[in-house]
């Protein structure tokens, strides 16, 4: 009974040992597989899936420092096909994703900058248009619609926005209380286009 007793740590021991022999040598396996399934996955346009083995492999290649050529043209091709799809928030976090990689190219950034600046002047046209939620609904997509500190894009039109709108209320007050020229220079001290045009009735 005591050889029996003492024969079993080492069955136990020996058990362990094998299982964790054979989970690295299925991790060992899959990391071989996974470029080759990353690669097909890209050439037949499964961008979803590419994006997945890209993510395992960068995750299974400890000492690999870069990551892999695969992962980056796959983020590239998926970025591309989501801004097409008017997807600019995941589209720009993918691009970001890739110009911060080791896979990326000169062209990767110009075409994230690309991205930032056409989004921008895409609010900026709501703005000017008189749609301030639409702006700063793009703005989110940039994360520039609000800051703590207040110095945002998106904070700076709401402030502008908002001066605007003061200007017509005071003008609206001023003009029935017959103070022509201070509400004159309230509806002169209005500059943003779709306020002026929204201020002539008066």
């Amino acid at each position: 009974m005591a050889l029996r007793r003492h024969r079993l740590p080492r069955f136990w021991l020996g058990l362990t040992l094998g299982l964790v022999a054979c989970g690295i040598g299925a991790t060992y396996w899959w990391e071989q597989q996974l470029p080759q399934r990353l690669e097909q996955a890209a050439r037949n346009g499964r961008l979803d899936d590419c994006l997945r083995y890209g993510e395992q492999l960068a995750a299974l290649r400890w000492l690999g420092g870069l990551a892999p050529i695969e992962q980056g043209r796959c983020r590239r091709l998926k970025a591309a096909q989501l801004w097409q799809q008017g997807q600019w928030s995941e589209a720009l976090r993918l691009q970001q994703q890739l110009v911060n990689s080791g896979a990326s190219s000169s062209a990767d950034q110009q075409t994230l900058l690309r991205w930032q600046s056409q989004l921008e002047s895409r609010a900026r046209e709501r703005y000017r248009a008189g749609d301030l939620e639409g702006a700063l609904k793009v703005l989110a997509s940039l994360n520039a619609a609000h800051n703590a500190e207040g110095t945002a894009l998106g904070d700076s039109l709401r402030e502008d926005w908002n001066r605007n709108r003061w200007q017509k209320q005071r003008a609206e007050q001023l003009i029935p209380q017959k103070r022509w020229w201070e509400a004159l220079d309230a509806l002169n001290r209005i500059e943003h286009p779709w306020w002026k045009q929204h201020t002539q009735a008066l």
